[in-house]
């Protein structure tokens, strides 16, 4: 799973054409595409100029002291401006005039900012705060993870995000009680762990007198580095202290508040069906996630059949090993029998890093032999942080920063190890990290020729379609070492057709969380732990979890068309290039430039 979407988050607060601008008879064919590339980084620079949060995941310490605005009026703000943006590229280019690289870029950003139109009248239907995160957890992971202190400002900066949590929190809380008020009230499921975790943030010094707590652990260890008199850092680590206790700690008691104040309205685990156009909204996050014009009916016979599939390619293996029972209860026995897990300890923590980071080495080493370009950005593996252990997913990768002072990084969530399986870790380590999410997403930020907004933004259909095809590519590449091995990769195969299922279960066939549960269960090993929490994230996620195999099928379908095409022609080095070699792009256009690989292969 990929953390943070990118693509069209915001909207340059500037306009990007001057009233002088040439028109385009007068700009020269051959510089076209170099005036539309520049146009488009403008527009990224512009829209990254209204996040002071997203200029610090890119490196920058611009609007180092201040924290994104959450409000509704700064999306109804971004929405206009893109209107604006649009209007001025139509006006200033014609896409027969570009490259094939350059139309892309044009078609991209013309469809991005159609897409954002179609889907702005539901924005007010997305919780802020649910077991798949809130500000409550994202604010930390931003001043631990980004925010760096190389300086006694950039230390200011950082007590000046804490104060400024305050502002953010009561903003969001805001915006939860107008849901609450209209009637969009967060399910049942989420009130606990987003609780749970907030008050983890605020345990410790200077809230009580624990030791210290995360984030004030994080700003003294990085105000002990700095170069600078013993006063100054006694200053700074007491304003901390203040920040924490004062504004900061106000603003996660608002948080905590409101969602004391709404629980009580939550009437149980609900899909889309149930909030204001509901029917509408899901078949707008269907077409965001898929990148297609599928319906609800057409990805849910789709996922029935890929469960199907995979069963048969999961009893092989069960075969394979010698298990005499049904694949339910081989299912049972990967669960339980504890040769299959790590000790519920610190040590068990570390075997599993470690057994994941060898994976990812591996994939290393063979590397070259399935691929052209590798990434440039190192690649980390780490356990999610104790205090948002509750809202974290199962796995998820955090994207290098674009000045290459931060790593790729593969998180997992060890929060329980008895619900860890030593089955799953290669598959894992090789959808989040290596061949998967690091080979395309690192990648795509190093490729030189295309605006930035290609570079950092992205379509979950072939980001997550990547990931998962990795994972089957890892068996080529000769990553699972065991029967086992494979099984566990199956495993998170046939997690992926059942999200089909369940997505479009839940949100347009009305099934409740028991009976996702159950079917979850039924057609899988993954522990009973990662089945909740992958439930509880579908009933918030809207469309997302179909995202996965949406693309992986297309993405192999496309592979199989360049082998019958290209016959002895095809080389798998240049397959991945003709798929990474743009960055992310919906199905139908990486169709198009898988196309014109085969057509220039072929001669």
């Amino acid at each position: 799973m990929m953390r943070r979407a990118w693509m069209l988050l915001l909207v340059p607060a500037v306009p990007l054409i001057q009233a002088a601008a040439p028109p385009v008879a007068q700009v020269a064919p051959a510089t076209q595409d170099a005036a539309l590339n520049a146009f488009l980084d403008a527009a990224f620079d512009a829209q990254v100029a209204l996040s002071p949060e997203m200029q610090t995941h890119l490196g920058l310490k611009t609007n180092y002291d201040r924290l994104d605005d959450y409000t509704d009026a700064l999306s109804v703000r971004r929405m206009a401006l893109a209107e604006q943006q649009l209007k001025d590229m139509r006006a200033r280019f014609r896409p027969e005039q570009l490259s094939d690289s350059a139309r892309v870029s044009y078609r991209l950003f013309e469809s991005d900012t159609e897409r954002a139109r179609a889907s702005f009248q539901f924005r007010r239907l997305r919780f802020p705060v649910s077991t798949n995160g809130s500000p409550a957890g994202s604010i930390p992971v931003l001043l631990i993870n980004n925010h760096k202190v190389d300086t006694v400002a950039d230390a200011r900066a950082y007590i000046a995000r804490l104060r400024d949590t305050e502002r953010v929190m009561r903003e969001v809380a805001a915006t939860m009680r107008e849901q609450a008020a209209a009637g969009i009230v967060p399910n049942q499921v989420n009130f606990a762990p987003a609780r749970a975790d907030a008050q983890k943030v605020i345990t410790g010094a200077p809230f009580d007198s624990g030791p210290d707590s995360t984030l004030m652990a994080d700003f003294r260890k990085k105000v002990a580095a700095l170069d600078a008199p013993a006063a100054t850092k006694d200053t700074l680590l007491a304003d901390a202290q203040a920040a924490l206790t004062g504004p900061f700690r106000q603003g996660y008691g608002v948080l905590l508040a409101a969602l004391d104040a709404i629980e009580p309205q939550s009437k149980g685990n609900f899909g889309a069906w149930s909030l204001p156009n509901g029917a509408a909204y899901y078949a707008d996050r269907l077409k965001n996630s898929t990148t297609t014009d599928m319906t609800a009916e057409q990805v849910h016979a789709l996922g029935l059949a890929q469960v199907a599939a995979i069963r048969k390619e999961m009893e092989a293996v069960k075969q394979q090993v010698g298990f005499t029972g049904t694949l339910e209860q081989f299912f049972d026995h990967i669960r339980s029998d504890p040769k299959f897990k790590y000790p519920n300890t610190e040590a068990g923590r570390e075997a599993y890093l470690g057994d994941a980071r060898a994976v990812i080495a591996s994939v290393m080493a063979v590397a070259p032999r399935y691929f052209r370009e590798l990434p440039k950005a190192p690649l980390e593996v780490r356990a999610v942080e104790k205090w948002r252990e509750g809202t974290a997913s199962t796995a998820f990768y955090n994207r290098p920063s674009a000045d290459g002072s931060r790593p790729g990084i593969y998180y997992v969530n060890l929060v329980d190890m008895n619900q860890t399986q030593k089955v799953q870790v290669a598959a894992i380590a090789s959808h989040e990290g290596a061949p998967g999410h690091h080979f395309q997403i690192a990648r795509q930020q190093e490729l030189t020729g295309i605006p930035k907004f290609r570079k950092f933004g992205g379509y979950g259909a072939y980001t997550e379609g990547w990931g998962l095809y990795s994972e089957r590519l890892a068996d080529e590449m000769g990553v699972y070492k065991d029967p086992y091995a494979r099984f566990g990769m199956l495993s998170l195969q046939v997690w992926r057709a059942i999200r089909l299922v369940l997505d479009t279960g839940i949100h347009a066939k009305r099934w409740d969380r028991e009976r996702a549960i159950a079917y979850f269960k039924a057609n899988s090993s993954v522990s009973d732990t990662d089945i909740a929490r992958e439930v509880d994230r579908y009933f918030n996620w809207p469309g997302q979890a179909t995202s996965y195999m949406v693309g992986q099928l297309k993405i192999t379908e496309l592979r199989r068309r360049a082998e019958r095409e290209l016959g002895d022609r095809f080389d798998i080095r240049d397959f991945h290039e003709a798929v990474l070699s743009q960055g992310a792009l919906p199905l139908d256009v990486l169709d198009e430039q898988v196309s014109r690989y085969i057509a220039a292969k072929r001669g």
